[in-house]
């Protein structure tokens, strides 16, 4: 089928919520390179939106879910399920966390580790159930976490909203202070934000949250769907701090490209849920847990997060040579492979990703003025050499 044909199709019968799609159909992938149809190759600085961590066509993992596919793909909850058990041993040995729930995305994971919190102070007896999330954040597209999202553009049109959510500037520990009332559960934040345009939280900033969540009874929730599982550097963000949350959630890179979700709670946390209190038709079911089971030994192992470290640091040195050789860049921000490129209100981001897509790179504009780069965590220096000398030339041009 011809691209013309595919596109045709898709205008006629898709819900039309996506705008500005590529004409690209990828036809194969392998590392961190797509195929088109037409012969045309680009190099993924975008990684399914931070999801393909291990790059494509791996095939150590490529065979583990071909085995596990010969076994079984999906097992209802009702029965034990071996990958689900491992994998959450996994997680809870490589973490500080005690229990873990399995879900089948980011907002599936949020919307559970909201749930768990207000149960957690209704158990209590607690009045409590109000969470408190910071500007520029994006939890999720069900009601309750896109209403917790910290951006009116992904808000407004699904007014009236559910209650009990209030947003204040991320990294103000000051107004984040003068938000809390007696009826605050939680504060929900992400150690690195990724859809507001790649912010990291500040050492001090995240110190001070949790202690106030100690002194005032909160609960701290930290979303780590699109900066956890190595992405930063550490298998988990918060490990970057030293700062632990009684919540997190994870997704994305955590499946390799299975769609899986999860949140991981404290026992103290953990055990205000009870039988009949949650649940999930398809999360944890073989497949995923068995593809991110997988995932983490290949992250684990000696060295892989040590290269994600260099590589990132590498990617942001280049980074700010550009900015630093030219007027019409303003920052670089991020941590590990999670990076940004402010440039200049005089230029639009949009527009450079669309120049580099026709260059053969894959980027993409969060902002009018934003450039994000969530590459495969097996991206080459060659490649981002390649990437940045095509940004120069993009930026010399205009």
């Amino acid at each position: 089928m011809e691209i013309e044909e595919i596109i045709e199709m898709d205008e006629k019968h898709f819900m039309n919520v996506y705008s500005g799609r590529y004409p690209l159909y990828v036809e194969k992938a392998e590392g961190i390179k797509l195929y088109s149809k037409d012969g045309k190759v680009y190099r993924d600085f975008l990684a399914g939106i931070g999801v393909n961590a291990l790059g494509y066509s791996n095939q150590r993992f490529k065979q583990v879910l071909k085995d596990q596919i010969d076994k079984i793909i999906h097992c209802s909850n009702l029965y034990y399920i071996e990958p689900q058990a491992e994998l959450e041993k996994r997680l809870c040995q490589n973490s500080c966390y005690d229990r873990v729930f399995f879900a089948n995305s980011g907002s599936e994971a949020n919307e559970g580790a909201l749930k768990l919190a207000r149960k957690y102070f209704k158990k209590k007896g607690s009045n409590k159930f109000e969470t408190i999330t910071a500007d520029k954040s994006f939890h999720g597209r069900t009601m309750s976490t896109v209403t917790a999202t910290g951006q009116d553009k992904y808000k407004k049109p699904f007014t009236p909203l559910p209650e009990g959510f209030s947003t204040v500037p991320f990294n103000d520990l000051a107004a984040l202070k003068a938000a809390v009332t007696d009826r605050t559960a939680a504060i929900m934040l992400e150690p690195v934000q990724g859809e507001g345009g790649i912010y990291p939280a500040v050492q001090e900033y995240l110190e001070g949250v949790r202690k106030l969540c100690d002194e005032k009874d909160i609960l701290l929730i930290f979303d780590e769907v699109q900066c956890g599982m190595g992405r930063t550097g550490e298998l988990f963000a918060y490990q970057n701090y030293g700062v632990e949350a009684d919540i997190i959630s994870l997704a994305k890179a955590l499946g390799g490209g299975v769609p899986i979700g999860a949140f991981m709670a404290k026992e103290k946390v953990a055990s205000a849920f009870e039988p009949g209190d949650h649940g999930t038709t398809f999360g944890g079911n073989p497949l995923a847990t068995r593809a991110a089971a997988e995932v983490m030994d290949i992250m684990l192992e000696p060295g892989f997060l040590d290269s994600v470290k260099e590589k990132g640091a590498y990617f942001r040195g280049e980074l700010d040579k550009l900015v630093s050789s030219n007027n019409n860049l303003i920052e670089t921000r991020g941590l590990g492979l999670m990076l940004a490129l402010e440039v200049a209100e005089s230029l639009s981001a949009k527009e450079i990703t669309s120049q580099l897509f026709e260059r053969g790179f894959l980027v993409n504009a969060v902002k009018e003025t934003t450039l994000r780069f969530l590459p495969p965590l097996i991206v080459e220096k060659e490649d981002i050499d390649l990437l940045i000398k095509n940004i120069e030339e993009i930026i010399k041009a205009e």
